[in-house]
């Protein structure tokens, strides 16, 4: 009869340390490509873009004074907000905010700042998105979108995690 080999696992080939060493160099190598990336995506026409506009931002003292007449209506709101509506001075409190909010947005540097703000945000989440794709295409990627769409748990939709409260 033919003898039968004893079949080694791979923790009797390869040690814990080696194991261990070989991630910690695995995580460094990416964590290198990852400050790469970053690199790359910081000199960017995007974000020279972005910057040039919030420098212009920030250095214009009619819109920091309305940034600053912003950040306090937006104080009063939130303490009038831990009450909530039933607080007297709820709506005169959010619509003071919304006021000096539509205020702000009439100046051209705001506007311009705002639409670069989107841009890399938008770029920052394609990349996010290839990232996540290459590793899994159910990987959840985080977007600032207000309105998101799409299904998953809590969005309406049926993402298949067997909770039974999608969609």
């Amino acid at each position: 009869m033919p003898q039968v080999e004893e079949q080694l696992e791979l923790g009797d080939v390869i040690s814990d340390d080696y194991v261990d060493i070989m991630g910690e160099l695995d995580t460094t190598e990416l964590m290198v490509k990852a400050y790469e990336l970053g690199e790359l995506i910081n000199h960017s026409a995007e974000v020279a873009d972005y910057l040039y506009w919030k420098s212009v931002v920030d250095s214009d003292a009619d819109v920091q004074a309305v940034v600053k007449q912003f950040a306090k209506a937006r104080e009063q709101f939130q303490e009038c907000e831990r009450f909530g509506r039933f607080h007297p001075d709820y709506n005169a409190a959010k619509d003071r905010m919304k006021e000096v909010q539509a205020q702000l947005d009439t100046f051209e540097s705001v506007k311009r700042f705002k639409a670069a703000e989107q841009v890399v945000d938008s770029l920052l989440y394609d990349v996010s998105r290839l990232i996540a794709d290459a590793v899994s295409e159910t990987v959840k990627v985080p977007g600032n979108d207000p309105n998101p769409k799409g299904g998953g748990c809590g969005g309406g939709g049926s993402c298949g995690c067997g909770s039974g409260g999608c969609g």
